[in-house]
């Protein structure tokens, strides 16, 4: 009996040993556990970044508004740029890298979310801020703000 507790407590130490650095360290935020994919840093020296269509390529529902073909025109001043940010409409599930990777095809014309993500980035950049800088605004939600409606009017 006596060797049965010393074995049971010895068990129970053992798991609580075990079990503390779980149990006192903190999950991550909803919010950074469901970052979608973005590259951490600008492509390496001498890769090229797969071309953002022009504004000329965009017709009939993709170019139904003003601010969906200057999207495409600002995105392709600040490609590198694009290519460090996620895309919270969540593409990467469909092999998206990046936010960049919604304005190679007629994607980012029709969602609203990359199109304000865009414009939030160019306006930041203008600004003299850095990718990362920008990512974390966007990380932050602060893209959400942009009215698509007077965005067409950025420079």
């Amino acid at each position: 009996m006596l060797k049965r507790g010393l074995t049971l407590a010895l068990v129970s130490a053992v798991i609580v040993t075990i079990s503390t650095p779980w149990a006192t360290s903190q999950p991550p935020s909803e919010q950074e556990a469901a970052v979608p994919a973005y590259n951490s840093g600008p492509p390496q020296k001498g890769t090229k970044l797969p071309a953002i269509l022009a504004k000329e390529q965009l017709w009939g529902d993709n170019a139904q508004y003003p601010f969906q073909t200057h999207a495409y025109e600002l995105a392709s001043k600040i490609p590198a740029v694009l290519h460090q940010q996620p895309c919270y409409c969540y593409c990467d599930r469909m092999g998206h890298n990046s936010l960049h990777s919604c304005f190679e095809s007629t994607h980012g014309a029709q969602c609203a979310t990359c199109l304000k993500e865009t414009y939030y980035s160019y306006t930041e950049h203008q600004k003299g801020k850095t990718a990362a800088q920008i990512r974390r605004g966007i990380i932050k939600g602060e893209w959400k703000q942009v009215n698509l409606q007077t965005a067409a009017s950025i420079n």
